[in-house]
């Protein structure tokens, strides 16, 4: 609170940018009427034709393998969230020595003690909201493993097995959407970092992520791939 006087109007532009980059994209690519469009919702059909394939197979190795490469992946961002949440609280306990160096950074530097701990907050904040997410996307995926190890054999149409691929799809799907907030965090947090610097470079990289991370679900070579 002592340092909330210090923030001047640029710094609470550039906050404002940031959540609203965040919050909108989040909205936009999950609830909005045009999330159909994007890369996440068009690689859920393809879950649910996996799906449909895994319960046609006898042998399930290959699914179990596919799925273990997705928690690998998981696992590693998880673990590395939690030493840079580390190395955040670490930062903040030598704040003073931190302060010293950012000073003699170009772009004016982290400010005083107290807005400096509030930059770090944001860093920390974000980084973690992304091990949660991380965290929960992991969980999700065990749960997807043992559907696949109580799922039934049987093939489109058959009773009861379009529902039980609907629900393998749809734990594959809610898995890989929390995978992709933690990303998404990861992005905002490096934008966040740039608050550091300067409290226009937080607002500059906010909107540069924001279109990174529209090209990439809307308008990149892997969604037109996947669509074609």
């Amino acid at each position: 609170m002592n340092a909330l006087p210090h923030l001047t109007i640029v710094d609470w532009t550039s906050l404002a940018i940031f959540f609203a980059s965040w919050g909108g994209y989040a909205w936009y690519s999950e609830h909005s009427q045009w999330r159909a469009n994007g890369l996440i919702r068009t690689s859920q059909s393809y879950r649910l034709l996996w799906a449909f394939r895994m319960l046609e197979r006898d042998i399930r190795v290959a699914d179990s393998t596919l799925i273990g490469n997705l928690m690998t992946s998981v696992s590693f961002y998880a673990n590395t969230t939690i030493y840079i949440i580390a190395g955040l609280v670490a930062a903040l306990g030598a704040s003073d020595k931190l302060l010293s160096f950012t000073t003699e950074l170009p772009f004016g530097g982290a400010g005083n003690r107290e807005l400096l701990e509030i930059k770090l907050m944001l860093l920390l904040a974000s980084f973690v909201f992304a091990y949660f997410k991380f965290t929960w996307s992991l969980r999700q995926f065990n749960m997807l493993s043992i559907l696949v190890g109580a799922a039934p054999y049987g093939k489109a149409g058959e009773p009861g097995i379009d529902i039980y691929a609907q629900r393998v799809a749809k734990t594959n799907s809610l898995a890989g959407d929390d995978f992709n907030r933690g990303i998404r965090a990861y992005y905002f947090g490096l934008a966040a970092s740039g608050w550091l610097l300067n409290p226009a470079l937080l607002g500059t990289l906010a909107l540069v992520v924001l279109v990174v991370l529209f090209r990439r679900d809307y308008r990149s070579p892997a969604l037109q791939l996947l669509r074609d």
